[in-house]
C-alpha cells in the first residue's frame, strides 16, 4: 500500500507540537468552517434507545432526501440509485471493485486525490496517469491523449470536480468530450463531486449526471465531509442509474454490514441547511484562495495555478525536493515560534519524478493565519539549502 503524501509527515508535527512550537496546517483538506448547528443538534437531540444496524444502502428517509438535494441541483435520480457510504472513500472502494478486477486499468488525470492510488493497489487494479500541467492550468488533458491510453484492460477514468489537489473545475465542454468518449469505448466515467458547492468567479459546477444518454456510464462519488464541514462523519455515497453497479456495489456494503446510524442522522439534518450558509462559505474562500495567491505570488521562484473550485492549490517552489522541505519545515525552522505543514505534491503524482518541487496548499485557515503562513514560507525558502 502506498503512503498517505497528506498524513505522513504528521509524526513530524506532533513532534514540533510537544516542543511548543504553533503549527500552521495547509497539509490536510479540514476546513475551519463550523459544523451547521441544525446537524449537531438532531444527534443531542435525538432519543434512540437502541442504536441499532440501519439499511445496508442506508436508511430510506435519508437516501429519498439526498435525491431531493440532487434535484435542486438540475440532477434528476431516484433513492434507489443511491449506496450511502462510509464516507467518499468507501463508495470510491466499492465502485472500483464493482467495475474492476486484477490487473484491470483505471485512467487518471494527475496530479490526483492520493488515495485513489491507494484503493486501487488494495484491489489489484493499475493506475494509469495521465499528466496535466501547472502551465495550463491543470486544464483537462487532450482526448487523443486520453485515447492513447485505452486499452481492453481500461474499465474508467477516474476525474474528481472540482479538483483535489489542484482546484480545478471541468468545464461542461470537457465533460460532454469526456462523455463522449466513455459512451465510444463502453466504459465507466467516475466522477469524484464532494466539492460541488464550492466554485468560484461564477462558474457553476456541471455534473456527469446531467449529461444525457450516460445512464450506464456515469458513477458519481459524494460526500457530506466538505460540503457540511462534517469530515468527522463519515458518510457519502455512490449514486449511479446504472442497476448492475448498484445490485453489485450492494454486495460490498453488506460484507460492511451498514453506514453508521449516528452520522446519518446528522447527514440527514444537514441537508436543511440554508443556502446562506453556502454562500457565506464561498465568499470566506474566495477572500482566501485570493489572498494567498496574490501572496505567493510576491515569493520570488513560486510559480502558483489558480483554483476554480474547491480549497485547494499547487504551488511549484524554487527547490529540489519538496519531501525533504516539507519535514526541514516542521523540525527546523519557525518564524515567531510557529511553522507550516504542507503536503509535498509527489505523492499526488503516479508518474515517478513528477511534482518533486510541488506543494499542495489547504486554504482552511482564516485570513490571518493564512497570511502568516505565506510569511512563513518566504521565510524558509530564504534560508532552505535544497
Amino acid at each position: 500500500m502506498p503512503q498517505s503524501p497528506i498524513r505522513k509527515l504528521v509524526p513530524f508535527a506532533e513532534e514540533a507540537k510537544k516542543k511548543g512550537i504553533n503549527v500552521l496546517h495547509l497539509n490536510i483538506g479540514q476546513p475551519d468552517i463550523k459544523t451547521p448547528q441544525i446537524a449537531l443538534d438532531a444527534v443531542k437531540n435525538n432519543t434512540i434507545e437502541v442504536l441499532a444496524y440501519s439499511r445496508t444502502e442506508g436508511s430510506e428517509a435519508y437516501r429519498t432526501k439526498i435525491a431531493e438535494y440532487y434535484d435542486k441541483n438540475d440532477i434528476h435520480i431516484d433513492a434507489d440509485d443511491i449506496i450511502v457510504t462510509t464516507g467518499g472513500s468507501e463508495a470510491l472502494s466499492f465502485t472500483i471493485g464493482s467495475i474492476a478486477d486484477t490487473d484491470d486499468e483505471i485512467i487518471i488525470p494527475e496530479p490526483f486525490y492520493a488515495n485513489y492510488n491507494g484503493f486501487s493497489t488494495a484491489l489489484g487494479v493499475k493506475v494509469i496517469p495521465i499528466t496535466s500541467t501547472l502551465e495550463d492550468n491543470f486544464a483537462l488533458p487532450s482526448i487523443e491523449a486520453f485515447e492513447k491510453l485505452i486499452t481492453s484492460k481500461t474499465k474508467a477514468i477516474l476525474i474528481c470536480n472540482p479538483g483535489n489537489p489542484t482546484g480545478y473545475l471541468y468545464t461542461k465542454e470537457e465533460i460532454k468530450k469526456l462523455a463522449l468518449m466513455v459512451k465510444k469505448h463502453d466504459i465507466f466515467l467516475i466522477s469524484d463531486e464532494v466539492y460541488r458547492e464550492f466554485t468560484y468567479d461564477g462558474i457553476e459546477h456541471y455534473s456527469i449526471l446531467q449529461e444525457e444518454g450516460l445512464d450506464n456510464n456515469a458513477i458519481v462519488i459524494d460526500s457530506v465531509s466538505k460540503r457540511y464541514s462534517m469530515c468527522g462523519a463519515r458518510i457519502g455515497y455512490l449514486v449511479t442509474r446504472n442497476k448492475e453497479i448498484i445490485k453489485t456495489a450492494i454486495k460490498f456494503a453488506q460484507a460492511r454490514l451498514s453506514p453508521p446510524t449516528y452520522a446519518q442522522i446528522a447527514s440527514e439534518a444537514a441537508l436543511q441547511t440554508p443556502q446562506k450558509y453556502f454562500d457565506d462559505v464561498i465568499t470566506e474562500y474566495v477572500k482566501r484562495r485570493d489572498l494567498l495567491i496574490e501572496e505567493l505570488l510576491k515569493i520570488e521562484g513560486v510559480k502558483v495555478a489558480r483554483p476554480k473550485g474547491a480549497f485547494y492549490c499547487i504551488a511549484e517552489l524554487p527547490i529540489k525536493d519538496a519531501d525533504d522541505f516539507a519535514q526541514w519545515l516542521l523540525e527546523d525552522f519557525r518564524v515567531n515560534n510557529e511553522t507550516i505543514m504542507v503536503a509535498p505534491a509527489a505523492g499526488f503524482y503516479a508518474t515517478p519524478g513528477l511534482g518533486k518541487n510541488q506543494i499542495r496548499i489547504a486554504y482552511v485557515l482564516e485570513e490571518e493565519s493564512l497570511k502568516r503562513a505565506v510569511n512563513i514560507l518566504k521565510e524558509a525558502l530564504k534560508s532552505y539549502i535544497s
